[in-house]
This record gives C-alpha cells, sequence and structure tokens, in this order.
C-alpha cells in the first residue's frame, strides 16, 4: 500500500481474483502487422527479460486453448507473431492473480475486410503488478516503458494504473464500477480488440505516462510546443527517437481520490491539451452501468 494509489483485490467466492489494481502499458501502431511485427518481438524481448524469463508460462493458441509456454510454445508463438495476417496473441503468468500479461490484436491493413475500417490498428498490452513498481520504483517502471516503446513504429502509447482484471468473468465489470469513478487515475480497458478497431490516430489519455507520434505530436507543435502548453509542477516531455515523445505526470503514478477532492489537476490539464485528439469509447453503457456515470468517467479529467 503507498500513498499514490489504493490496494484493491477483489476475489470471487473460489478464491479466484477478479480485480486487482495494477500497472498497464499500451501501444498503437497505425501500421501493418508485418511491418510491425519484428519490432514488436525485439520490446516482447524486452519486457520478458525485464519481469523474468520464467515469469509468463501460457500460450493462448488459435483456437483460444491454453497451451504450455515451454520451448515449443515460444517457438509458435514466435511463429504467430512474425507470420502473416491479423494474429491475436495472448500470453500469461502462472498465476491466478492478474500480475502479467502480453496481448497482442494484429492487423493486416491491405486485408479487404481492414480497409474498410480506417482507424484500426495494431495494438500491444503489456501487465504489471504495482509489487513491481513498488520493488524497483516509478523511474525503473518510466524507463521500460520507454525499452518497449523504442523500437514500435507507434502513433500513441500510454502507461500507468489499471484495473487488471478478466472482464469477461462474471462479477468482474460490477466490480470495477464500484471504484471508477472515485480513482481518475485508473483506466478501464475490458476490450482491447474492441478498441484496436476504433482508435486511429487519436491518443487513449491522458495517463501517467503518454507516449505521442505523428500526427498529433506535430499538430501540437512538436515537444517545445508541448512544453509552452503543460506547466504543472512534475510534467515532463522526453523527445524519444523515431519521431516520439514521452509526457510523464510526475514521479509516480497517482489515482486521485474525488471523495478527497483529489482530482489530478496535471492530468486535467493534459486532457485539456489534448481533447481535440482524444479517442472516446463508444459504449454508451460502460461496465454496464448508466450511461450518465459513463459519460461522467469518460469525461474525469475535462468537466
Amino acid at each position: 500500500m503507498t500513498e499514490h494509489y489504493p490496494r484493491i483485490r477483489v476475489r470471487a467466492e473460489g478464491g479466484m481474483l477478479l480485480v486487482r489494481e495494477g500497472l498497464s502499458l499500451h501501444f498503437h501502431m497505425r501500421r501493418s502487422h508485418e511491418e510491425v511485427a519484428p519490432s514488436l518481438l525485439r520490446a516482447l524481448e524486452t519486457y520478458v527479460k525485464a519481469v523474468g524469463p520464467e515469469t509468463l508460462r501460457w500460450y493462448y493458441d488459435p483456437d483460444g486453448e491454453p497451451q504450455p509456454l515451454d520451448e515449443h510454445g515460444w517457438e509458435q508463438a514466435r511463429r504467430e507473431l512474425l507470420g502473416p495476417g491479423s494474429p491475436v496473441i495472448q500470453l500469461d503468468d502462472d498465476s491466478t492473480e492478474n500480475r502479467y500479461r502480453f496481448e497482442y490484436h494484429g492487423k493486416d491493413l491491405k486485408a479487404p475486410a481492414v480497409k474498410r475500417k480506417p482507424d484500426a490498428v495494431c495494438s500491444a498490452l503489456f501487465w504489471l503488478p504495482t509489487e513491481f513498481l513498488e520493488e524497483h520504483g516509478p523511474e525503473r517502471v518510466r524507463e521500460l516503458a520507454s525499452a518497449l516503446a523504442a523500437p514500435l513504429p507507434l502513433g500513441s502509447g500510454h502507461g500507468g494504473l489499471s484495473f487488471n482484471a478478466d472482464y469477461s468473468l462474471l462479477g468482474a465489470r460490477h466490480e470495477v464500477a464500484q471504484h471508477w469513478l472515485r480513482y481518475p487515475g485508473f483506466d478501464v480497458y475490458d476490450s482491447p480488440n474492441f478498441h484496436s478497431w476504433k482508435v486511429g490516430t487519436r491518443v487513449r489519455g491522458p495517463h501517467w505516462l503518454t507516449f505521442l507520434g505523428q500526427p498529433v505530436l506535430g499538430a501540437l507543435g512538436g515537444a517545445e510546443g508541448l512544453r509552452s502548453r503543460l506547466q504543472s509542477p512534475g510534467t515532463t516531455v522526453q523527445e524519444l527517437a523515431g519521431d516520439k515523445v514521452l509526457i510523464t505526470l510526475g514521479a509516480w503514478p497517482e489515482a486521485g481520490d474525488t471523495q478527497q477532492g483529489d482530482t489530478l489537476p496535471a492530468y486535467r490539464e493534459l486532457a485539456r491539451v489534448l481533447e481535440p485528439w482524444l479517442y472516446v469509447d463508444e459504449d454508451p453503457r460502460m461496465l454496464g452501468q448508466s450511461e450518465e456515470d459513463t459519460r461522467r468517467w469518460k469525461r474525469r479529467f475535462l468537466d
């Protein structure tokens, strides 16, 4: 437990963890899978090295069945990742604690069905538990996020606190909804595949870490344009190779707490700067909640 965020662990009656506070790192690339794949493999290798080679233990085959991520499983996962088409890949750890995960939704942007979806992107997701943050410190997490982003031809990306859960499990969405309006710094991201068809060149933000590439970075005047508009103490804008920047909102990821009047001013400032380019979830009733509560969550940094 820290002063930066609450400990949230919700278990089902059988003991399975439904929801936990965690960290998620997302990257969106408006490029075809064949172009993304080699750089994404390098990012995955960086992640595995950081969390430990024995951490990820399960690979989901094309039929959605879990397979051991042994030498053969890794061979299959790499073959699929580097192969053609629009692969969906998920690698998990060996626990029931929702600690570590890699998930990727690739797109062949030249395929006829995908061409009809102008906002389709290749999306990659990496999970970390807050224990990793507390053991290694926020600067190590920031360095890891930057290392993951470095080889990727990303249009946008972000990292920070999130409700890490298998949202398809009965009760998971309800439990997240008990906290989402109170803690604005937590991300809700229950359908990576859905969003990978919708994000395009827009930005899901703001977050503790926000990565910007083109065209949004150019529209904002580059790193200098961002620095002139972001004045909150602790906010930094770092130029990265590959025509990208990383915006960091303070030393630690913060949950905020609307019940205590902590509405995260630095996040609100960035939201106003990014507003013309923000991606907004189209679901009118997220988590099965009311349209009014959904609207409040979507605009939690703008109203």
